[in-house]
């Protein structure tokens, strides 16, 4: 009976713990599909992320690809000028070129003008390696001629030019043969130029900006500088079509002398030089947004007009053999200005050189064509908003028009 009643017992115990047992491992299973479900659905969350993310790399893919269809301009632009240029001649005879090719005429100052978005210079004379009809002159003591070979040139390119006037009095000192081969030249070497009646103005781009150039000077067969109404037109047109319009003038008396700006008609040697104010404010009314002047072999006094940058003369920059370069005359100041993309100014600095040797600009540690600079503008322009310190740093208070 007892031990019945024992065998009874375990039998019961094992019986629930069997039950406790399954009880377990249904529980367990349940957690394992749960869990299971869980990797799942982190799974599929995973993949759904991962192809958001993918379409998200693709949308910006696409907006980069747009973006770089089109280009973003500049907010900023920095763009020198400089005044004449005539590396070398081999006219009347081969004693006027630089010795060594001519490698170390703009070797000191290359530095500081490869160093702008765009380069100006005017030059002075043809490019021409010999013959040419020779331009006649009333006054022989009066008359220099200069014929710059074609292998001196190329200085001009690694030096960084990007612009030349061909509008002043020595365009045509060897005839028709002269200039085509001075615009032919250039053209070979990505020089762009403007100021003869064939080729009065140029429009290029560099760079995603859209330029417009064009030279006066009151000169035979170039575009001229007393035409005001032409003048105007053709900036008109120049800034219907480019985002900035650099307009260059050969005006104005020659020498010591002649180192204030008037205000009125300029005759010298009985030739109308052109009233470089009026046409300088004119060519800004009309759309211009820097104006460079050259012409009198020494520089002049610079002004901001409706926002807009003004040399009247930038002097002699590099002028080897056949130019009076004491004094004044020597100086060669650099002009680098920084415009806003639509041409309004905001600063600049003058950087000084001088004239060395036979004619090769040298950088001036003593800033003497900056300082002339701030005489002649203080002296000029006494009601001009522009401040320049004793290193040629430009500072200027904008106008309101």
């Amino acid at each position: 009976m007892l031990r019945n009643f024992f065998t009874f017992l375990v039998i019961s115990i094992s019986f629930v713990a069997c039950k406790t047992v399954q009880k377990s491992s249904q529980t367990d299973d349940q957690s394992a599909t749960a869990a299971t479900e869980h990797q799942k659905n982190d799974s599929l969350s995973s993949t759904q992320t991962d192809s958001t993310l993918i379409a998200v790399d693709s949308s910006l893919l696409q907006d980069s690809v747009k973006i770089s269809m089109h280009p973003v301009k500049k907010d900023t632009l920095h763009i020198i000028g400089v005044g004449d240029i005539m590396i070398g001649t081999n006219f009347p005879n081969s004693s006027y070129l630089p010795i060594d090719s001519g490698k170390h005429m703009l070797a000191d100052v290359k530095p500081v003008l490869l160093d702008a978005d765009l380069t100006f210079g005017n030059q002075e004379g043809v490019i021409l390696n010999e013959g040419g009809t020779q331009k006649n002159c009333s006054n022989p003591d009066l008359c220099y001629l200069f014929r710059s070979p074609e292998y001196l040139v190329q200085h001009y390119v690694d030096a960084g030019f990007d612009l030349m006037s061909l509008a002043n009095n020595h365009a045509g000192d060897f005839g028709d043969e002269g200039r085509k081969n001075t615009m032919r030249v250039l053209d070979s070497l990505g020089i762009h130029h403007s100021g003869q009646l064939t080729h009065p103005f140029t429009i290029f781009e560099k760079e995603n900006i859209t330029y417009g150039f064009v030279s006066f000077s009151p000169n035979y067969g170039t575009q001229s500088i007393n035409n005001i109404p032409e003048a105007v037109g053709i900036v008109k047109h120049l800034d219907s079509l480019s985002d900035i319009v650099i307009v260059s003038f050969h005006g104005g008396a020659e020498g010591k002398k002649f180192q204030h700006v008037t205000r009125e008609t300029e005759e010298f040697y009985g030739e109308n030089r052109g009233n470089v104010y009026k046409f300088s404010h004119e060519v800004i009314d009309a759309g211009a947004d820097i104006v460079f002047g050259h012409g009198p072999h020494v520089a002049r006094a610079i002004e901001v007009y409706k926002n807009r940058f003004i040399a009247y003369s930038l002097g002699n920059f590099a002028t080897y053999g056949r130019f009076n370069l004491s004094g004044e005359s020597g100086l060669a100041p650099i002009v680098k200005i920084q415009v806003d993309s639509k041409g309004v100014f905001i600063e600049g600095k003058i950087i000084s050189a001088i004239q060395v040797g036979g004619g090769i600009p040298t950088i001036d540690p003593q800033h003497r064509a900056a300082l002339k600079i701030k005489e002649l503008t203080e002296s000029d322009f006494p009601e001009s908003k522009i401040l320049i310190d004793l290193e040629g740093n430009i500072r200027y208070l904008h106008d309101q028009y």
